[in-house]
This record gives C-alpha cells, sequence and structure tokens, in this order.
C-alpha cells in the first residue's frame, strides 16, 4: 500500500508542478505591459515579495524532510521567476516604490527567512526542526491564502469582476487540490492543510465570478443608449413625387448668406439699385457703397 501511495503521491506532485508553473507564469502579461509603458502604474511588488519568500520557505522545508524532490523543483523556479519580477519592478518603479519594496526584501527575504534559518539550526534538533519550520510554513501559507478576501470583498462590493481574473482564480484552485493530495498521501499536514483553505478560497472565488459576471453583462444591456441618427433635410418634390436632400453648402457660402442678411436686416441700409453699374450694391448711411457677397450657384 505505501508504494501504490508514493506513486499517486508523485502523479499528483507532477501536476501540481505543471499547474504551479502556469500560475507563477501569470504575471507576464502585467509585467510586459510595465515594459512597455516604462512604468509600474501603481501596481504594487507586495505579491512577489511574498511569493519569493514563500518559494524560498517552502525549499528550506522541503530540503529538511529529505523526501520532498517536486516540493524542490517548483518552488526553485517560483523563486528564479519570482527574483525576475522583483528586479522588473525595481528597474521600472519611482523612487518612493523602489525604497518600499527594497525594504519590505530587507524585512523579510533577509531578515525573516536568515532568522528562521537561525533559530531553527540552533534551538532545534533532527526531526523537531523540520516540525518547526512546517509549522511556520503552514502558518505563512494560511495567511497567503486568506490575502485573496480583499479582492473577494471588492467583488462582492463594487459588483465588478474586473479585478479578479477567472483563469488565475481556476488554475490557483487547481494547484490547491493537487498539493492538498500531494500531501495528503505523504502524510504532511503542513502541505495538505493550507490548501484546503485554498480549494475553499478558490471556489468562492469562481461561484462569484460567475455570479458578478452575469449580473455585469446584464446591467451593461440596459444601459446601452440608442444610436444617434443625424438629420436630413429632406425636401419633396411634388413634380417628381420623389424626396430630395438638399446638397450641403461650403463654409464660404454660409458665411456669405449671414453677411446678406446681416445688411438686409440693419435698418440703416438703403437699397441702391443700379443695373449698368458694375459696382452695384448698398449704401449705408454716409452714402458709402458695400459691396453686396457674391454666392456661388449650389449645384
Amino acid at each position: 500500500m505505501a508504494g501504490i501511495s508514493n506513486h499517486w503521491a508523485f502523479a499528483f506532485g507532477v501536476l501540481g508542478n505543471i499547474v504551479s508553473f502556469i500560475v507563477f507564469l501569470s504575471p507576464i502579461p502585467t509585467f510586459y505591459n510595465i515594459y512597455k509603458k516604462k512604468s509600474t502604474e501603481g501596481y504594487q511588488s507586495i505579491p512577489y515579495v511574498v511569493a519569493l519568500f514563500s518559494s524560498m520557505l517552502w525549499i528550506y522545508y522541503a530540503l529538511l524532510k529529505t523526501n520532498m524532490p517536486l516540493l524542490i523543483t517548483i518552488n526553485s523556479f517560483g523563486m528564479f521567476i519570482e527574483t525576475i519580477y522583483v528586479g522588473l519592478y525595481l528597474f521600472y518603479a519611482p523612487k518612493k516604490a523602489r525604497i518600499q519594496t527594497v525594504k519590505m526584501l530587507m524585512l523579510s527575504v533577509v531578515g525573516g527567512f536568515g532568522a528562521i534559518i537561525l533559530v531553527t539550526e540552533f534551538l532545534f534538533k533532527g526531526a523537531i526542526r523540520g516540525q518547526v519550520v512546517g509549522w511556520i510554513c503552514l502558518i505563512f501559507s494560511l495567511c497567503v491564502f486568506v490575502a485573496p478576501l480583499g479582492i473577494v470583498r471588492k467583488v462582492i462590493k463594487t459588483k465588478s469582476v474586473e479585478y479578479m481574473p477567472l483563469l488565475l482564480s481556476i488554475f490557483l484552485t487547481l494547484s490547491a487540490v493537487m498539493w492538498f493530495f500531494y500531501g495528503l498521501l505523504l502524510k504532511d499536514i503542513n502541505i495538505a492543510a493550507p490548501n484546503v483553505l485554498g480549494f475553499i478560497f478558490g471556489i468562492l472565488q469562481i461561484v462569484l465570478y460567475a455570479i458578478y459576471s452575469k449580473k455585469e453583462k446584464v446591467i451593461l444591456k440596459e444601459q446601452k443608449l440608442p444610436e444617434i441618427q443625424t438629420p436630413g433635410v429632406i425636401v419633396k418634390d411634388e413634380n417628381m413625387h420623389t424626396n430630395k436632400k438638399l446638397p450641403e453648402l461650403t463654409q464660404e457660402q454660409i458665411i456669405d448668406i449671414v453677411k446678406l442678411g446681416l445688411l438686409v436686416c440693419s435698418d440703416k441700409t438703403q437699397v441702391a439699385t443700379c443695373p449698368n453699374d458694375t459696382n452695384c450694391g448698398v449704401k449705408d448711411t454716409n452714402n458709402n457703397v458695400v459691396n453686396m457677397p457674391k454666392l456661388q450657384p449650389v449645384a
């Protein structure tokens, strides 16, 4: 039975590696946008620093247990890719965000991880050391899985799933399932227990996405405005019994019509008739001739 259990554990460990590999690569579109715009655009570095610290903790735990190579492989890749993410963030982040990220790195990766190694190496021996590190990993993993509750609260409050990608929620749920069975088959509660919470929160996110994505579509459909049609001027020809649109006037013709209207409507103008005068126009009260604007025929 132990041999069969180990084979199943290996199978779930391989599947867990594949799914977790996809999860680790999921921020690539975000960093591609950062690279294109040469700015972090308000993104926070906390998720990447936390993921880096988590990978380092699990590698240390797997090395102490000596029988978890699949846990070492995926977290080694996670440590590598998260280091790249943090490096890119530091390169493109503004000065204030860069300083905050460096502080978090010093506090968690250098200070926190260094303190864990020193305390467990000098105060605990043998199997107890592995148990203590396992409890630390368990508590930290529970905190990581509780973190998405902030996103869940935002989805419920705004009734929008904009900030909760569906594919990421699905892969995180699958990852929790794979690692739960991996830990269960190896009889390691430190691996199995936190993934129960991860599975519950993953299902919750998927359900919320299904609910609020439908409501969002209904709201958008109700708020859709009717198309605005451009009104046109139509003239009915009684002889031809057809409707014709008036031709559009040019800007110069419109200006000439406005000038003519101002001259005609003014009570200070006197109309002069000069059929043989080439400078035929209108005279104002001072007997000055004002030339009439020439209108071009509309074709």
